[in-house]
Order: C-alpha cells, then sequence, then structure tokens
C-alpha cells in the first residue's frame, strides 16, 4: 500500500506508486493524499520507492575513507550502479552473501528524485530533489579488491540481492536540504562510523550536476553519495543501527548465508 509516514502514522496516498507521486509537485499531491490513516504499530515499512528507477552510487566522496583504502586522494568520485529491486526496508534481516568472506557496510546519504533530466545545473539541482534518507551500502570487499586488481567493474562486490538497505524518506518540503550533520553508524551497539555531512568532497546539487551529464535522471531515482571512514567486516547475527541528523535512522540485522 503506497502512504507517507507522518510522525508514528502513515497516511495513504491515492496512486499507484510512491514514484507517481514523487513526481508531481507538491500542490498537486496534497489532492492525493487519503484521510485514512494507520498507527505505525499496525504496518510494515517497506523499501522507500516502489517501484525505484535506478539506485547511483557515488565512490570516493569522503576524505577520510579515501585514505583508509589507499586510494588517491586527487582523484573525482565516480558512479557505479546496483539494481532498483536490491533495496531493504528499515527492521529488514539481511542474509549475508554468498561468494565472500569480507561483507562491509558502509553508511550513505540517499536522496531521491522526483524529476530529472539531462545536463542539470548545479545550481537547479535541489529542484528535482523529493527527499533524503539513510541507507547502508553493502559491499562484498574481497569481491571488490580482487575485481579491482584485475581491472574489472566492482558490479560482483557491489551489486547483489539485499545490498541497497534504505530508510523511510523524509521529505524535502519538510526538512529542508540538509548540508551538514552527523552520519553514523554502528554495530551490536559499537560505533563503528562517523562523520559529517560538511564533509562530502562533492555536495549533492555537484553530485546530480556531474551525473546527469552521464545519464538522464528520473523521478523514482535513488543517489547513494558515499561513505565516511570508519568501514568494516560485518558477521551473521550483526544488529546495524545508522543515521543522520536531522534525517532519521535505519536498523538491520545479517542473517544466515543465503
Amino acid at each position: 500500500m503506497p502512504g507517507i509516514l507522518e510522525g508514528d502514522v502513515v497516511r495513504r496516498i491515492t496512486m499507484p506508486t510512491l514514484a507517481d507521486y514523487i513526481a508531481l509537485d507538491s500542490t498537486a499531491r496534497v489532492a492525493h493524499h487519503s484521510p485514512h490513516t494507520l498507527d505505525r504499530e499496525h504496518f510494515t515499512l517497506c523499501a522507500p520507492v516502489t517501484p525505484s528507477r535506478n539506485i547511483f552510487c557515488v565512490g570516493r566522496n569522503y576524505l577520510e575513507h579515501i585514505r583508509e583504502m589507499g586510494n588517491d586522494e586527487r582523484a573525482p568520485p565516480f558512479f557505479f550502479a546496483k539494481h532498483a529491486d536490491m533495496i531493504e526496508p528499515d527492521g529488514a534481516t539481511i542474509p549475508y552473501p554468498p561468494l565472500t568472506k569480507d561483507l562491509h557496510h558502509e553508511v550513505e546519504l540517499i536522496v531521491a528524485l522526483k524529476s530529472g533530466g539531462l545536463n542539470i545545473p548545479a545550481d537547479k539541482a535541489l529542484d528535482h530533489v523529493y527527499g533524503y534518507g539513510v541507507g547502508i551500502d553493502l559491499t562484498r570487499r574481497d569481491l571488490q579488491q580482487a575485481a579491482r586488481k584485475k581491472e574489472r567493474p566492482w558490479e560482483i562486490g557491489k551489486s547483489f540481492d539485499h545490498s541497497a538497505p534504505c530508510s523511510a524518506l523524509q521529505p524535502a518540503s519538510k526538512i529542508g536540504h540538509p548540508a551538514k550533520g552527523k552520519i553514523w553508524l554502528s554495530v551490536n551497539g559499537t560505533e563503528r562510523q562517523k562523520g559529517d555531512l560538511t564533509e562530502l568532497i562533492w555536495s549533492v546539487p555537484e553530485i546530480i550536476w556531474q551525473l546527469s551529464q552521464q545519464v538522464t535522471l528520473g523521478a523514482g531515482d535513488i543517489i547513494m553519495t558515499g561513505t565516511p571512514a570508519g568501514v568494516a567486516a560485518l558477521s551473521p547475527g550483526d544488529k546495524i543501527e545508522c543515521g543522520i541528523d536531522g534525517i532519521g535512522t535505519l536498523k538491520v540485522s545479517i542473517g544466515k548465508p543465503a
């Protein structure tokens, strides 16, 4: 059932999908708000945009993470992709993926688009943003590094089932366009990643500008904007909690091998 989160209740929307709703302007959206709501205890949050159109990810967008991975600090960030059906909701249990012995967490700011196009100027980029969320770019690090050594694409290390957990989205009309705030991740109660959105090398407008030179963006697209330092391995049974100040939190668990 498509809906939007309002505090501790979800309001139904009279659109086929949330992506259709996001594509409308704010005035038109109100006309599709149902008077019917459900208390949060009576529903399960699903993936934030169903169906999502594309998931784009930014590589190397926090300086300390570039340093911890031993990469060139001077190189500009680049983009890779995950499949849209790899999104998982808040509260999900993620099966430990096959083919890896080194699954890593990477907490990221999520940007959800309501519109798009080609060659979007940076000063117009935020006009295309619907809202923001918290996500985790799960990574099969051993497979990623092996592919990099052979100068092959990273897809086997980045794009696999259940690899893109995402929180509920917060509309920009409600929270604005956050450019600062703590971003963090803990595993079993121990903090592992900590940074601030001010540390992004490329800002959200710059990311949209750069990405839109490569591909046509559109409503329902999700952009994962990079991770701060502190990435580390996960094991079955681990409980992950992460968040961004002013946006929200995300909790998932790592289950038994798939």
